[in-house]
């Protein structure tokens, strides 16, 4: 009980909440992320502070706003810049990795189920995508079109087809020799009625559980992109930003960096956690 408590249950119950922040940070009563308080620059967590206002057919009052997570060197809400930043990774991290499972999924399925010159002709393509640097491609592909995630995200989605193509080709080899299919193919359905009927539903599965390995691989590697100025640009926050803008202040304000870097690998962890417990579940005895 306890272990199922650590290693599903807790994973599961961060990423929910990570989402549904992610999710809701409009309607949340904080800052927007891009609004400057140069007065509390580098402010730590919990810092209360009175700002003035002046509503419209009020008298000038002052009202208190408390920055819980601090802000950082140019006085935004560290707070808000987390939540909202959530959106691009979380986004980033969950889409790449779809487009790696559709195509990836697909080709391995038709590589492990005809084999022969097909096999050959996919798996040869997969060894030439793993042979090119990827830094290269994102280069680039940011200096053509812009560093936007409309950019981003077919990218990483189209590095991440090998290694999703090996997992399904793995699981069709396993399932093409099985039982069902030879009786599939007995009482005479096609080639294409036996790969969405019988192999795909059985492939779907570890191909799920995998996606959450990758989902976290490609957050870790959005943070990356970000020190190196090829994911999304200012002032749209998102973690591997603020990181890297935070090692700038680093001694005289480690919360600017430590508190991204923390969310960031608290998610990684939960993903990865989950991802191997499912797996664990999953696996045929």
């Amino acid at each position: 009980m306890i272990s199922r408590l650590l290693t599903f249950w807790l994973p599961l119950a961060w990423l929910l909440f990570v989402t549904l922040c992610a999710v809701t940070a409009g309607w949340m009563p904080m800052p927007a992320p891009d609004i400057m308080d140069y007065d509390h620059q580098n402010a730590s967590p919990g810092t209360e502070v009175t700002l003035p206002e002046t509503p419209a057919g009020e008298v000038s009052g002052a009202r208190s706003r408390v920055y819980w997570l601090g802000t950082d060197s140019m006085g935004r809400d560290m707070l808000s810049r987390v939540i909202i930043g959530a959106r691009v990774s979380l986004t980033v991290g969950g889409a790449a990795p779809l487009i790696g499972l559709a195509i990836g999924g697909l080709l391995g399925m038709v590589a492990g189920y005809f084999r022969g010159v097909t096999e050959s002709i996919i798996i040869g393509f997969m060894d030439v995508i793993l042979a090119f640097p990827g830094l290269v491609l994102l280069l680039g592909v940011g200096f053509y079109f812009g560093t936007n995630l409309w950019t981003l995200i077919p990218s990483l989605g189209f590095l991440s087809v090998p290694a999703f193509c090996r997992v399904s080709r793995a699981a069709t080899l396993q399932l093409a020799g099985r039982e069902f299919v030879i009786a599939a193919k007995m009482i005479g359905n096609s080639n294409s009625a036996i790969l969405v009927r019988e192999i795909l539903p059985n492939v779907a599965i570890p191909l799920c559980v995998y996606g959450l390995i990758i989902m976290a691989l490609m957050i870790v590697v959005e943070g990356v992109l970000s020190f190196l100025g090829l994911s999304v640009p200012p002032p749209t926050p998102s973690w591997g930003g603020m990181i890297a803008a935070g090692r700038e202040v680093l001694s005289e304000a480690p919360h600017v960096c430590l508190i991204p870097a923390a969310v960031l690998f608290l998610t990684v962890l939960s993903l990865n956690v989950l991802g191997d417990t499912l797996r664990g579940w999953t696996r045929p005895l």
